[in-house]
């Protein structure tokens, strides 16, 4: 049961007709003695990810009134004490890749993107084939690099290409990983590297479809191959698709998706700080400033006992059996090896076709 404190009306709202920006609120916590503390995420007003703002990029305001800074102590926390986020990257080692030719490229090129992903995701690499079942390279936050690095001296036990079985076990070992999570708040990310099509037929497209439809996390795809399939690519790469018939754009591939993983990932902020109010309901609204535009989260908390002291680093107490709703991902469009790349957005811009969306997070 909540207490008199708790957060009791969330609703968000962005500034400027098509050209702001847009906050979309994760969770928050309330607590005494004056404890406010907002997980959100800053995109543009086409989705893409907002990165590296600091507390002086955001102004908080309560019942229309503007909260000192210096009053209200804010703070932007780690967002480690109440969220984890889990990237599952999965390698199509079916017999058109190993004997490709393309194995030092392709091994660069996935260690490189665990380095980029890895500080801001726990990442696991898992390989697959023509086989029914997925084998674990490299689990959850351990040493991409190394793992993926042996995968040169590997072969595959059916040299078939098992994608669509693949992508559903992925999203059932990254939702299960999640559901382990010692957070409240869990996030996830499901990367598929394949060369062509599904060849196996294990499982069907209409099974992925049903999979990735309650999955409730993005989903990326990185196609490089004569035999790639752009329209089944696109089903499986919901958040975002690279597709190439070259193969010399394995490079290209990885570290396109990889700049949309980091960014989605750095478009997260948790913004803590202490409420100058003491009793009765009040409407607070946070802005955040970047590059000329800006956009607003509001809500309303019950400051019921409030008073002194507060530490606007002590942790937040985020409701764990109360998830909120959120829409669902956005389904993006394929990304061909020969478009540019939009322009950046703040600290990077991904390509488009990156998510924009946002979803209701594992408890």
């Amino acid at each position: 049961m909540r207490t008199a404190w708790s957060l009791l009306f969330v609703s968000m709202a962005t500034v400027g007709a098509g050209c702001g920006l847009r906050l979309q609120m994760v969770d928050a916590s309330v607590r005494k003695p004056s404890n406010v503390a907002v997980y959100f995420t800053v995109e543009t007003h086409n989705g893409a990810p907002v990165a590296n703002l600091t507390p002086q990029d955001f102004r908080i305001y309560e019942d229309q009134q503007p909260v000192s800074i210096l009053e209200s102590k804010q703070t932007i926390l780690q967002p480690e004490v109440a969220a984890i986020h889990y990237t599952l990257l999965l390698i199509d080692m079916s017999g058109s890749v190993v004997d490709s030719g393309d194995m030092p490229a392709l091994i660069e090129a996935a260690s490189s993107f665990g380095e980029r992903v890895g500080p801001y995701q726990k990442v696991a690499v898992y390989t697959f084939d023509g086989s029914p079942h997925l084998t674990q390279v490299v689990g959850f936050g351990g040493n991409v690099r190394g793992g993926i690095g042996a995968l040169g001296m590997r072969r595959p036990r059916d040299p078939s290409t098992n994608l669509n079985g693949a992508v559903i076990e992925g999203v059932r070992l990254l939702t299960q990983q999640m559901d382990r999570a010692p957070v409240p708040l869990r996030f996830g990310t499901l990367v598929v590297f394949t060369d062509g099509t599904d060849r196996a037929h294990r499982a069907s497209p209409e099974d992925v479809d049903r999979a990735l439809d309650n999955a409730g996390f993005e989903t990326y795809v990185i196609g490089v191959g004569q035999e790639v399939d752009r329209r089944q690519l696109a089903r499986i790469g919901r958040s975002g698709t690279f597709a190439s018939q070259n193969p010399a754009d394995i490079k290209k591939g990885f570290d396109d998706i990889g700049a949309r993983v980091e960014a989605a990932s750095r478009r997260y902020y948790l913004l803590s700080y202490c409420s100058p109010s003491r009793a009765g309901e009040h409407e607070v609204e946070i802005e955040a400033i970047a590059a000329g535009s800006s956009g607003r989260l509001s809500y309303r908390f019950n400051a019921t006992g409030f008073g002194p002291n507060c530490d606007p680093n002590q942790k937040p107490a985020f409701d764990v059996h109360h998830p909120r709703p959120a829409p669902p991902p956005k389904v993006a469009q394929a990304r061909m090896a020969d478009q540019p790349p939009a322009p950046a957005a703040r600290a990077g811009r991904p390509p488009e076709g990156s998510s924009g969306s946002t979803w209701a997070p594992k408890r």
